[in-house]
């Protein structure tokens, strides 16, 4: 036999009779990402879905709240003061002051959210900047703001608040910042504990032997690896901060007439608990209930970034234990 018989390329049909060779399948399409896969756990949490829906509603009534509410809930008619619930299209009753419990519940829900959200947000912001450059430089840095967050652990909050807001008013600005002011120690130091494990890691060493700075890394290769724990603390800041707001608030301290929130509403209810205790069960009832929410709401982005968890169905476990089971059971 010739060379050039020898080396003529090898065909790829098949011989009459034999069975055709088996397709083979397209490659999957990419595996979801950890995000994809934290919303599908966090779907699959009911608690942490009503929280949401909850929330939701709660926060579509203090944007459309003058659409909502049936009247101003500055209006005084105190030939209309403490009427029951469902009395001449009040929905709630009224005030000592005539004024209407529902549109006042509505329109206290835009400033008790924006206390909670933007308390929650800059307390996140100025954590985690601190925890990042503790965590990251450590040495004599580590050690000046880490002795800093010791001191301000060291002042109770609450006395601090009712120094400064009596020092410079009860703006609603002042309080927001006040409250950010005693509650950023937390993130600081749980940004800081998860700096000092990503630092060591082998991407940091890559990304410092190419020359990226330290601020590069900090921000744009740390924080999305630490961002899992600052995003549910700050789920669960937000409960805080309404809680906080609603104390000032019942002290005295916090929103003023003719503004109102869920506090305020507390603060002027106590005077008449014999008397309608209704005007004080709805405002703590919104309070419980968003408070509730948002502790679901941060269970459930707990669970959806913890790699531990699953979203496997019991029904369908039940059926691989009887399958591959041993026993059968």
């Amino acid at each position: 036999m010739s060379d050039s018989n020898l080396q003529q390329p090898v065909t790829t049909g098949n011989w009459p009779g034999t069975p055709a060779a088996p397709e083979v399948p397209a490659p999957d399409k990419r595996p979801p990402g950890p995000w994809k896969t934290a919303w599908k756990k966090f779907i699959h949490n009911p608690f942490a879905v009503v929280g949401l829906f909850i929330l939701l509603i709660f926060i579509l009534a203090a944007v459309f709240a003058n659409l909502i509410a049936p009247y101003d809930p500055t209006r005084i008619d105190l030939m209309f003061a403490n009427l029951p619930p469902g009395t001449d299209d009040h929905l709630l009753g009224t005030d000592e002051l005539g004024r209407d419990i529902f549109s006042r519940l509505v329109h206290s829900s835009r400033i008790s959210l924006t206390v909670g959200f933007a308390v929650a947000f800059v307390s996140v912001v100025v954590g985690t900047l601190i925890g990042a450059i503790s965590g990251y430089f450590g040495g004599w840095i580590d050690t000046i703001f880490m002795r800093f967050v010791d001191v301000m652990y060291s002042i109770p909050s609450l006395f601090l608040n009712i120094l400064i807001l009596a020092i410079f008013g009860s703006d609603m600005t002042y309080m927001i910042l006040v409250l950010a002011f005693t509650s950023w120690m937390g993130v600081a130091r749980l940004v800081r504990g998860s700096y000092l494990q990503l630092r060591e890691m082998q991407y940091v060493e890559a990304a410092k032997a190419i020359g990226v700075s330290s601020w590069g890394i900090i921000f744009g290769h740390l924080l999305r690896n630490a961002s899992a724990p600052i995003i549910v603390n700050a789920t669960l800041m937000v409960g805080g901060a309404i809680l906080s707001e609603s104390a000032l608030s019942y002290l005295g301290l916090g929103v003023q007439n003719p503004d109102t929130s869920w506090g305020l509403m507390l603060s002027n209810a106590q005077e008449f608990m014999l008397i309608d205790p209704l005007q004080a069960l709805y405002p703590g009832l919104c309070i419980l209930i968003v408070v509730l929410a948002v502790n679901f709401i941060g269970d459930g982005i707990r669970d959806g970034l913890d790699p531990k968890k699953t979203t496997i169905p019991r029904r369908r476990l039940d059926q691989w234990r009887k399958k591959y089971s041993k026993s059968g059971t």
